[in-house]
């Protein structure tokens, strides 16, 4: 696994954190995250993007260096301070936030005007950005492109706005065409007929499984043959036993890592979504059995190493397991 500096806030991964709790409940949490949002909301530029990252006070980060002196664990060089991942274009940030604020509407949460408009400047960002090319989530040190989940990302928070427009009782009917739209193109460009699945980007076949977004998010439904494809694409070539890789292309940087926890839950709930239960359940009693001693869960594994990696605890981790727990429990 390689060093990064994780002294900071991503809002999509507090979002996605903050929904796993809403999920089990427990709203305060998700209420307190998007008092912060406003406050970055406010900074910005109407039509300018979130940062994918910040300080936890909502500055923006300073400039990415290297300790050489430092070894890392287990002589994982270079031990890097700062993140250049904050100077990145991530078009799916926005999604998580949109997610969020769609399910604290559907739990009745109290949703105050402050929130509606940071829900309609978060559409209008879409609306203005959502064709441009990107770094996409998984923060990859190579030229922009076409990201298949940052497209599904922008959709679902155009598709989410309506859930919270009509909750908070503002239709917008001009915010379904935007959704249509998004939706066409990622099922004209982003399915790739040579393989039977959607793939990392418009300009590739590569496996990757933020792919799995297009059924996860309700872009298209669990029984499409298109979101079939895509979970056998996912499994034969980035499943390696309890684990699920984020993808096996060149990202641009040095080295190589091991499966990524959140993955494997993505998967999970993919194959109950498709009335595979047994593979599901089987896969989340692996998912379990890497809990260290303390119960808790690292951001990676080495299957072979046989060893946890990457970040620990980490927050993906846990809300994926939440996530996971929760898709299978609906069978009941």
């Amino acid at each position: 696994m390689r060093n990064w500096d994780y002294r900071y806030c991503w809002p999509r991964d507090a979002a996605m954190s903050a929904l796993a709790l809403v999920k089990l409940g427990v709203i305060g949490p998700a209420m307190k995250f998007l008092d912060w949002m406003l406050e970055i909301l406010d900074e910005a530029e109407r039509t300018s993007l979130v940062a994918p990252v910040y300080t936890v006070t909502g500055a923006h980060l300073g400039p990415e260096a290297e300790i050489g002196e430092l070894s890392g664990y287990r002589g994982s060089r270079p031990v890097r301070i700062g993140n250049s991942a904050g100077l990145q274009v991530q078009l799916d940030v926005l999604g998580p936030i949109a997610e969020l604020l769609a399910h604290l509407a559907q739990s009745g949460a109290d949703l105050s005007n402050e929130h509606w408009r940071m829900m309609t400047t978060m559409v209008d960002v879409v609306e203005q950005r959502w064709q441009d090319p990107d770094h996409g989530i998984w923060e990859v040190r190579r030229a922009r492109q076409h990201h298949l989940h940052s497209k599904v990302m922008c959709w679902q928070t155009v598709d989410r706005g309506l859930t919270v427009a009509n909750y908070v009782g503002k239709p917008q009917p001009h915010w379904i065409e935007l959704r249509d739209q998004i939706a066409a193109e990622v099922l004209r460009n982003g399915w790739k007929r040579e393989v039977s699945a959607f793939c990392a980007t418009y300009e590739d076949t590569e496996p990757d499984a933020s792919a799995l977004s297009v059924g996860l998010s309700g872009l298209i439904k669990p029984d499409d043959s298109r979101f079939l494809g895509t979970i056998d694409y996912v499994n034969r070539h980035l499943r390696d036993g309890a684990v699920v890789y984020r993808y096996r292309y060149d990202d641009g940087l040095p080295g190589s890592e091991g499966g990524f926890l959140l993955c494997t839950t993505w998967l999970i709930e993919s194959l109950a979504m498709t009335g595979r239960y047994n593979e599901a359940q089987s896969l989340f009693d692996q998912y379990v059995s890497l809990t260290g001693p303390t119960g808790l869960l690292a951001e990676g594994y080495d299957p072979h190493q046989q060893m946890t990696l990457g970040n620990y605890p980490q927050a993906y981790s846990h809300l994926g397991l939440i996530n996971a727990a929760l898709r299978l429990n609906a069978r009941a």
